[in-house]
């Protein structure tokens, strides 16, 4: 019952995408915001008629006062001023045209291309006033909009991922789980010793479901930023060894390598979230577990300080990441070991959550690795002042 409402909280933040994309959902169905454009277009057009018109009726009122007043210097005066209201009123007409109908053109057209599904569409401003700071607002909006689609994309694509891979790692534990019960309950099984052995494996990969549902809450949490944080400041160098003690006893217990070293010169106060750093630690170590060789793994953890940060080091003899993965490794759901050649237990979520658990602290996260060779990743953290 717990796994369905984590769910549902990890999708939060897919609504919440869907309601950036409903804000403009109007314009990518060719419904232009509250005006008239009819009304608009009706206007112009006869502005544009009766510009004419009035050219001609100008004309006729010469007409008449030649006529009726010859070349007298009234007539003349009459002339001039009616011919000059025209030339004021052709330049006015010009200017409109210029600084108000074809910028309003110019977004009919950007919208309508919205509207078609098309948010690479830029205007040009012509003129700088009003209108140019509308025209720039719809190209900011034209952008917005390309990377709400963009995200909406990843989202999708990342959700699809996220079935397939729960899908795959949620049922490959309780196919065992299913089998060896059915094993015990038909009898098969009867003998303590040999019963023992299908308890532990039973018991193991319902460690691994609970593990793997409480990675997608906690993922949840970040990604909805409700993840609380219990600040204190702690002495890095005392924090440390004691986690390089539980580490170094885990890794002997599988007749592995671990080692610790403090290259500081004393001991730097932090303000951390300890709980959450040593969930952002081991989430990298068990990566290099995971990934490393099954004889002869070694892992050294350095402490070392750089500037204004306490640098942790985290490196490993393993089979290192290949180039062209190595810059998507903290990408949610990203998944080294794409053909899962190896028994591995992994949603691709482990990574990301050290990176966005050490970020949401004000740290930083780093990596270089070579393959055949070994990877090493930093984690800094700022030295409380």
């Amino acid at each position: 019952m717990r796994s369905n409402h984590d769910f549902r909280k990890f999708y939060h933040r897919l609504h919440q995408e869907k309601l950036h994309h409903e804000k403009y959902r109007h314009l990518k169905h060719g419904e232009f915001p509250d005006w008239n454009y009819e009304e608009f277009r009706s206007m112009r057009r006869s502005m544009k008629f009766f510009r004419p018109i009035g050219f001609l009726l100008t004309l006729f009122l010469l007409f008449l006062l030649y006529y009726w007043m010859g070349l007298k210097a009234i007539g003349v005066i009459f002339a001039l001023i009616l011919i000059t209201k025209e030339m004021v009123h052709f330049i006015f007409y010009q200017r409109l045209e210029k600084k108000v109908f074809k910028p309003i053109e110019q977004l009919k057209n950007g919208f309508t291309e919205i509207g078609q599904g098309n948010y690479n569409v830029s205007i040009q401003p012509e003129v700088q006033n009003e209108f140019a700071q509308l025209i720039h607002s719809f190209n900011e909006m034209a952008l917005k909009l390309q990377e709400s689609e963009r995200i909406n994309q990843e989202y999708e694509e990342n959700r699809k991922n996220l079935v397939a891979n729960i899908s795959h790692d949620l049922k490959t534990p309780i196919t065992s789980i299913q089998g060896y019960l059915e094993m015990i309950m038909e009898g098969y099984v009867t003998q303590p010793e040999q019963l023992n052995p299908y308890l532990k494996t039973i018991y193991s990969n319902t460690v691994y479901m609970n593990k793997l549902i409480d990675d997608l809450f906690l993922f949840s949490k970040l990604d909805m930023d409700k993840l609380n944080m219990n600040y204190e400041i702690l002495n890095i160098q005392a924090y440390l060894e004691d986690l390089a003690i539980e580490l170094k006893f885990e890794f002997e217990e599988k007749q592995l390598e671990f080692s610790y070293r403090d290259q500081t010169d004393q001991d730097y106060p932090v303000r951390i979230d300890g709980k959450r750093v040593y969930q952002a630690i081991r989430n990298i170590v068990d990566n290099a577990v995971k990934y490393g060789p099954e004889q002869d793994l070694k892992v050294v953890m350095e402490l070392s300080k750089q500037e204004e940060y306490v640098c942790i080091n985290i490196a490993d003899n393993g089979p290192g990441i290949p180039a062209d993965r190595l810059p998507h490794i903290f990408d949610r759901f990203y998944r080294i070991d794409l053909e899962r050649s190896k028994d591995f237990v992994s949603t691709g979520l482990g990574l990301a959550i050290a990176k966005e658990l050490i970020e949401a602290q004000g740290g930083k996260i780093t990596v270089v690795s070579i393959s055949g060779e070994g990877s090493r990743f930093t984690i800094k953290l700022p030295v409380q002042k």
